[in-house]
């Protein structure tokens, strides 16, 4: 991948949403071509043989490349939203954030047994939020699970890929 180019156009907003953390806002990258095109064309080389049907995409950077990815792969696209977003029933799941406890929910038939799984999100730190929606996909006993970052953040304390060991994890762009 062109480390570079995703790099040299990725927004560090220190101290959001609260004093402290230093906040990737990958918003930056989506208004590239180029950066959407790169991140488009890795994604697809790590997933294109895995049998996906299904992408989650987590609210709400997580939408934008796990909808194009899904598109590319053929399959279904499903969002991972927060409470009260979802129109029709869903499971939900809470969890603890770098900054506070949150809640995400899936539709209750969004995902079956017969499905191959990929949830996308933007950055991995905690692994709060994919842990959750992994914990929901589970619930409705998949094929695989797959889970994957555009970023993972291998900074002291934060142990996101320690939490998700029980899945197949990747991330496109490691920053320490």
């Amino acid at each position: 991948m062109n480390n570079e180019l995703i790099l040299k156009n990725l927004r560090n907003v220190p101290d959001f949403p609260q004093k402290g953390i230093q906040f990737k806002d990958v918003s930056t990258l989506f208004k590239n071509n180029e950066c959407i095109e790169e991140l488009r064309h890795e994604l697809l080389s790590l997933y294109a043989d895995k049998g996906i049907t299904k992408v989650v995409g987590i609210e709400s950077r997580g939408f934008v490349m796990g909808a194009i990815l899904a598109a590319d792969l053929g399959a279904g696209f499903v969002m991972a939203r927060k409470p009260g977003k979802l129109p029709a029933e869903t499971l939900k799941a809470t969890y603890m954030k770098e900054y506070g406890p949150d809640v995400i929910e899936i539709h209750k038939d969004a995902i079956n047994e017969e499905d191959v799984v990929l949830i996308h999100d933007d950055l991995l730190a905690t692994g709060g939020s994919m842990q959750a929606v992994c914990e929901l996909c589970k619930a409705f006993n998949p094929k695989k699970i797959y889970a994957n970052f555009l970023i993972e953040l291998k900074i002291e304390g934060l142990n996101g890929r320690k939490v998700l060991s029980e899945y197949d994890v990747t991330s496109l762009l490691t920053i320490d």
